[in-house]
């Protein structure tokens, strides 16, 4: 082994899923899908709430925002993940290694934030309707964003820096289809106490008060909506927020699994699966809950529409 703090291993092989031979075209092919419907589904909510007038509000700033993180989020783990399923050894370099592990962590970081930014919103627009606009300026949803955009990146570069400095000199397999900090810590032969409590503890700041922070606003929410007189409309309104709540739920469920545990704890395969959830499936169905069941998008997508038409019809007749 090397002096001091470097790494005498200049390359990982991503051991990938662990997927049976026969499955692994099959395999390509669905994730592949994903991967397509979730851009197509991202960057077609981000270019609409750009273009439509109508959605030009703090609500739907946000959820293009939560957009572009998960279009980020799933171009930089999905394309390794591809290669898992077709190559037989799915090689990564030290630095790309260190690239991936960033952009993940300040990616999986920002989309913390953003759904607590997110749960704000609402519950200002639900239980104070008529100061909404008073406390939801552009001076303060802006802030918000450049906030978890700034400790999104201080956290992502706290554990990038101190994993990517110990040292790795025995095996290079990183049991997982990506560069993750807990998979990096089982392969390092250096003291990785202090990595492990930080880990712990930003979960705990990250997430914990994340997920406390949403429930106490949820629940303000739910308080609310009962009180609505119309059963029509408390229908349509927990409708909303139960999609919401199951895709916010499913996100900081699997993240708690993954981090919040041993760092040498012995369920590897499960973390992969756990993985899956807030890696692939999160990033694909946050457009269809956010975006796609909400009547004003709706009525964006049909005007759009209706000006494609109209385009189409006028160059034809030219």
């Amino acid at each position: 082994m090397k002096d001091g703090n470097q790494s005498v291993i200049k390359e990982f092989i991503l051991l990938g899923l662990r997927n049976d031979k026969k499955l692994q075209v099959p395999l390509f092919v669905i994730f592949l899908l994903i991967y397509i419907i979730t851009l197509v589904g991202n960057i077609s909510v981000m270019t609409l709430i750009k273009m439509s007038p109508n959605l030009q509000t703090p609500m739907y700033f946000l959820i293009s925002n939560l957009a572009f993180v998960d279009t980020c989020f799933s171009s930089d783990l999905m394309p390794r993940l591809l290669a898992n399923f077709l190559l037989e050894r799915n090689v990564i370099s030290f630095p790309e290694c260190g690239i991936q592990l960033f952009v993940f962590v300040y990616m999986g970081g920002l989309e913390v934030l953003m759904l607590v930014a997110m749960a704000y919103d609402r519950y200002t627009a639900i239980c104070n309707p008529l100061l909404y606009s008073v406390i939801m300026t552009k001076k303060c949803y802006i802030n918000l964003v450049i906030s978890s955009y700034c400790i999104a990146s201080c956290n992502s570069m706290m554990h990038t820096v101190g994993t990517l400095r110990l040292s790795f000199c025995g095996s290079n397999r990183i049991d997982h289809f990506f560069c993750d900090v807990l998979p990096l810590l089982r392969l390092s032969c250096s003291n990785t106490a202090v990595n492990e409590a930080l880990v712990f503890f930003s979960a705990a700041i990250l997430l914990v008060v994340s997920v406390i922070l949403i429930l106490i606003s949820y629940s303000f929410i739910i308080s609310t909506i009962l009180r609505i007189r119309s059963s029509e409309g408390r229908q349509r309104a927990f409708s909303t927020c139960s999609s919401h709540f199951a895709c916010v739920t499913l996100f900081y469920v699997t993240c708690l699994f993954t981090y919040m545990r041993p760092t040498h704890s012995s369920l590897i395969v499960q973390d992969s699966v756990a993985s899956l959830f807030y890696t692939v499936l999160i990033p694909l169905l946050n457009p269809l809950i956010y975006s796609l069941r909400n009547q004003d998008v709706k009525t964006a997508l049909r005007k759009a529409g209706g000006r494609t038409c109209v385009w189409k019809m006028r160059c034809a007749l030219q």
